[in-house]
């Protein structure tokens, strides 16, 4: 079996709170993780498609960096964030949920399901007016694998 090299792997990733708590419900707990994504994002560890910061879990679609695995990637951003914290609980729960995009049609797919989340959860009319997502902003272009 060959593997696609790390530049070509871009993966819808969900990762939930410990215990479902709406941490994110808090806005600088939200803008706190927005600002951690956007940082490991800014030090070329993953690219960011696509994300959504719900009260109690997030989704993105990212690209990791040839010299980081979606695991690391992962450990950036769950891990970072719950440094940046600081909380005395656990903030995650222990796992994340992945799934690898193969095709252009997967990406978009993702990007509006991602996107479209704040809307099918009632917090808002359209997904443009939900202040922690990136449909409100421009993110990383879709991968050049996909554009072949």
């Amino acid at each position: 079996m060959r593997l696609a090299s790390q530049e070509t792997r871009s993966y819808f990733v969900t990762a939930f709170t410990a215990e479902r708590r709406r941490l994110f419900q808090v806005t600088d707990n939200a803008e706190l993780f927005r600002q951690t994504l956007f940082d490991y994002r800014g030090q070329g560890r993953y690219l960011l498609h696509a994300y959504v910061i719900m009260p109690d879990h997030f989704h993105a679609l990212i690209t990791p960096a040839s010299d980081v695995s979606l695991e690391k990637a992962m450990q950036f951003i769950k891990g970072g964030f719950s440094f940046r914290l600081k909380s005395k609980m656990d903030v995650w729960m222990r796992s994340f949920n992945e799934s690898q995009v193969s095709t252009k049609e997967k990406f978009a797919e993702c990007v509006r399901y991602i996107e479209e989340n704040p809307v099918r959860a009632r917090l808002v009319d359209r997904a443009d007016a939900y202040p922690f997502s990136s449909a409100a902003g421009a993110m990383d272009a879709m991968p050049a694998h996909f554009r072949r």
